[in-house]
């Protein structure tokens, strides 16, 4: 099994943050990282889940609402550890560019299946050439005609489709939008291995986030292998893996 570190190393760190990302990138035999991004009310790319900045940081209303300057103001409580920000794409790859050209995969989920943010797929695009990461990153989004426009700026590119079934995931893939990966969430696994043979079947964890405790408890990877499963996006994979 492929593991994954979702948002970072989310359940101990601060989820989308650098200091989330920087623990994920030093553990060993990692697969990737997942981030999610959308875009400010002035068009720059930044790493946050939720469309609202209202859980993860003490400001109130909608990312697409933020000049960067104000969502960079905002502060993301991170314990013990210095108090993160909200980070920029171009940060995330400033921390990453040496791990994801030496073997480490990125997974760039666009969230963009409630604000369609126009023009999101053509910057990020532009910003991974501009890089030299297209070999390193994965997009995915549950907005399948998302996954189409990223097809068209880059016919090489890896896409993966999200939805919660891995029935509705290929289901989608079977349209335009070009995705050879499939994304569900992990406890919708409603097809057999022998209709998922082919497919690269990445499933994500959902809940249990920091600043809540590890519980304690490991996933048996076997009965997700038998399912067709090949990649887990995990909240602490560094509980796996180090």
């Amino acid at each position: 099994m492929r593991l994954w570190a979702h948002r970072g190393c989310s359940q101990r760190y601060p989820e989308n943050t650098l200091l989330a990302f920087e623990k994920a990138a030093a553990v060993k035999n990692l697969t990737g990282i997942e981030l999610d991004i959308q875009f400010t009310k002035d068009g720059e790319l930044v790493v946050i889940h939720d469309e609202r900045v209202d859980r993860t940081t003490e400001g109130f209303g909608f990312v697409k609402d933020y000049t960067l300057a104000e969502i960079k103001a905002l502060h993301i409580y991170a314990g013990s550890n210095p108090t993160q920000s909200v980070p920029t794409m171009d940060e995330v790859f400033d921390l990453l560019e040496q791990r994801l050209k030496t073997g480490m995969k990125l997974n760039i989920e666009l969230k963009n299946s409630i604000f369609p943010y126009p023009g999101m797929e053509s910057k990020i695009v532009e910003l991974v050439h501009k890089r030299g990461l297209q070999d390193a990153v994965v997009y995915s989004s549950f907005y399948a005609k998302s996954l189409e426009q990223l097809q068209k700026l880059d016919p090489e590119a890896e896409l993966g489709i999200l939805d919660s079934k891995v029935s509705d995931c290929l289901y989608k893939s079977k349209g335009e939008c070009g995705a050879k990966a499939l994304h569900p969430y992990w406890k919708e696994i409603d097809l057999t291995a022998e209709q998922l043979q082919g497919y690269t079947v990445r499933a994500w964890m959902g809940g249990h986030l920091y600043p809540e405790k590890p519980t304690g408890t490991k996933l048996d990877f076997a009965p997700l292998e038998a399912q067709g499963v090949t990649d887990l996006i995990l909240n602490e994979p560094e509980a796996y893996l180090d």
